[in-house]
């Protein structure tokens, strides 16, 4: 596990504007939007260490997010340039990703959020207490 002044060996940036159908009746991001803003660079970032869902399924594992934590700070408006950036943080026995979305033109933080995911095994439905190894491999921490 890392501390939260470190950074992470494992990181993924994207930059998306934000779209007219993500809005709101107050003509702000709809908070369940976040969520779709987290999966866009979660997915950047299982496909940084090849190890996207195509890759999870083909390994034997499923790996359901079971958990969402998020800050919002500032809202972001119609046509905003953000960034969005994933970190893996722990993997031993979850696989839980800190994100950060901020304004790509000031910096400015707008939301800050947590997920985790298990593994669940696909041949007998059980929930992994441990991380199969191919997550490991994958991370460049077994070979």
């Amino acid at each position: 596990m890392r501390r939260k002044a470190e950074a992470s060996r494992w990181w993924a940036e994207v930059e998306m504007q934000v779209q007219f159908f993500d809005l709101d009746p107050m003509q702000i991001v709809w908070h369940g939007n976040y969520v779709k803003y987290l999966e866009v660079v979660r997915c950047a970032l299982l496909d940084k260490i090849d190890y996207n869902y195509v890759e999870m399924g083909a390994s034997g594992y499923s790996w359901p997010v079971i958990d969402v934590q998020l800050r919002y700070i500032q809202s972001a408006k119609f046509g905003q340039r953000l960034k969005l950036r994933a970190d893996i943080v722990e993997w031993e026995n979850r696989l839980k990703i800190d994100y950060l979305i901020s304004d790509v033109d000031s910096g400015a933080r707008l939301t800050r959020a947590t997920t985790t995911q298990v593994a669940i095994d696909m041949a007998s439905g059980e929930m992994c207490f441990v991380s199969p190894q191919v997550l490991l491999k994958k991370l460049g921490l077994e070979s």
